[in-house]
């Protein structure tokens, strides 16, 4: 797993290279169908890419677009669609059974497909108009980590192309520029923070439950990393939209509990509030954030901190703030002597 996580800017730099053209292409042709909707679907981590995924492409395009689980598109899709829908189906080994039965609904429906899938060759890249191919390589841990990142990646520049085709924002090279950048952003998390993530997860291993806050595209960042600590560390951990944690859930936040807070810049300060809050209540706070002259006030409010490079658009942050995520789960597994390439009841293809 951590081998994989390591790989994950080599991996983004193939797919922006090899994948740039196909994507272009691809763009044209959905810029050409005029489509009405876009649903978007998958399982698991995949499912939460195409949560950010959909955030990106609402954000920077004028499509409808509406993210849904592949175990539930079918119930939830009316059985006749009037719109002209395309789909999205998102799987890194293009076999899961939900995924796949989920395409071919769509395709009972007129609804043309979108694969975006690690394995070209796949039974979802065999039924779809068109296939993106992220180019992770191989991932053996089942934990999804490079995988997930480079789904984002192929889907980003898939909304930035869009939007370009569109002219819907002036600042597709701002913004390209930022994207493109990721791959060594994401090194700089590895060579300033690993040793101290380490650290925090040693630090942390007992505790249980943990609750994982994030807002607008770090929504689907929680859900990805309340599922990753699952997965490696076998813990109860769960992913919320940041104020809804208040309507509730707060109730089991003690001494036992973990919070991890995933802020963006232009949220320290209601972040910083939460993270006294909660620490009041006697619970851990570590916070993953952007920079830290900026992020003094969330800084001192926590426990430990993550910090992120600045410079890159809201909208595109999940790839960034998932990256100290997968690293602390990956050690805190070690820490609670469990496999994480390898947890018990799990398998890398859901059939």
């Amino acid at each position: 797993m951590v081998k994989e996580i390591l790989e994950e800017p080599s991996a983004l730099r193939r797919t922006i290279a090899e994948e740039e053209e196909n994507i272009k292409k691809i763009a044209s042709e959905i810029e050409t169908k005029k489509y009405d909707i876009v649903y978007i679907t998958g399982s698991g981590t995949s499912y939460h890419a195409g949560l950010a995924s959909q955030y990106a492409l609402s954000s920077l395009t004028d499509l409808i677009v509406s993210a849904i689980p592949a175990s539930e598109f079918q119930r939830w899709i009316p059985a006749s669609i009037t719109r002209k829908a395309l789909l999205m189906a998102i799987s890194q080994s293009g076999e899961s059974t939900d995924v796949v039965n989920a395409a071919k609904a769509a395709l009972k429906r007129d609804i043309d497909l979108l694969a975006v899938t690690n394995t070209p060759k796949s039974t979802l890249a065999s039924l779809a108009n068109y296939v993106i191919s992220p180019r992770s390589g191989k991932e053996m841990a089942v934990p999804a980590t490079k995988t997930y990142v480079t789904q984002l990646m192929a889907i980003f520049m898939l909304s930035l192309e869009i939007a370009t085709l569109k002219e819907q924002t002036s600042r597709i090279e701002e913004l390209t520029r930022e994207l493109y950048n990721v791959p060594q952003a994401i090194e700089t998390i590895f060579d300033s923070s690993r040793e101290n993530i380490r650290e925090a997860a040693e630090k942390y291993k007992d505790k249980n439950p943990i609750f994982i806050l994030g807002s607008g595209p770090n929504y689907a960042t929680a859900l990805e990393a309340a599922l990753k600590l699952k997965e490696t560390c076998m813990v109860f951990a769960e992913g919320f939209a940041a104020r809804e944690f208040l309507h509730g859930p707060i109730r089991l936040v003690d001494e036992k509990t973990l919070m991890v807070l995933i802020s963006p810049s232009d949220e320290i300060e209601d972040y910083a509030d939460l993270s006294r809050r909660f620490r009041g209540f006697g619970a851990s706070v570590i916070s993953i954030l952007e920079g830290t002259e900026t992020s003094r006030s969330l800084m001192e409010a926590s426990d430990m901190f993550f910090p992120v490079p600045i410079g890159l658009s809201k909208i595109f942050s999940p790839i960034l703030f998932i990256v100290p995520v997968q690293l602390f789960t990956y050690y805190m597994s070690v820490f609670r002597g469990l496999n994480p390439d390898n947890p018990e009841k799990l398998v890398k293809v859901v059939r």
